[in-house]
């Protein structure tokens, strides 16, 4: 479980195999074997490190399902060590567990903050809600706009130099992940597997309505 504070970035050193190598400092103070880190988003566990650098495996299906497809020795990642029960949670709920990848749009400049227009399919924008969170590339953030085909986030100028945003430019690839809550209710929302949802339509109802 993380928050969508990044804590720092670290730049991929190899992605050869399944295997991930990236450069870090901050994130190493207190990792251990078998820790989980924030990549971009994406909950990977640590399988070796020194003192300057971790791996972590990392599946076909991970690399098929989000932003790591584009990204190769050299890139800015976003890193987030897990949530522990004494850190603030400054941000929102993150699970990392990726919902989609999304493409930047356009990025306009409104005053001191930056518009970041992202484009995604339906399923990632069900879920998105205006002045809702989302976390992009594990970054949490909130839904300034959202429209049928895409949604807009603001970004304040620490963001943008704290985090791997300053990279991104139109055409950009970025991992969404969608506001865990919003998920579980419209699960428990959601009638069972070859249940018949009560109607509430009576007739009763149809009569005091005039039908």
């Amino acid at each position: 479980m993380f928050t969508g504070i990044i804590e720092e970035t670290g730049t991929i050193r190899s992605m050869i195999g399944g295997r991930l190598e990236i450069n870090a400092s901050k994130v190493l103070e207190d990792v251990q074997i078998g820790d989980s880190i924030a990549v971009n988003g994406i909950c990977l566990t640590v399988t070796r490190f020194d003192k300057v650098s971790f791996c972590a495996d990392v599946m076909p299906e991970t690399i098929r399902r989000t932003s790591l497809k584009e990204l190769g020795p050299g890139s800015v990642v976003n890193l987030e060590r897990a949530l522990t029960l004494s850190s603030r949670l400054g941000g929102h709920i993150v699970s990392g567990h990726i919902d989609g990848v999304g493409k930047v749009v356009s990025l306009t400049e409104e005053g001191n903050a930056v518009l970041m227009r992202i484009s995604a399919d339906d399923e990632i924008l069900r879920h998105i809600v205006e002045k809702g969170s989302v976390a992009l590339d594990g970054i949490s953030l909130t839904v300034a706009y959202v429209s049928n085909t895409d949604f807009v986030v603001s970004l304040i100028p620490h963001t943008v130099k704290a985090t791997n945003l300053h990279t991104k430019k139109d055409g950009s690839l970025i991992n969404i992940e969608n506001d865990v809550i919003g998920k579980y209710v419209e699960k428990l929302m959601k009638p069972r597997e070859n249940e018949v949802a009560e109607s509430r339509i009576t007739m009763d109802f149809l009569l005091k309505n005039g039908f």
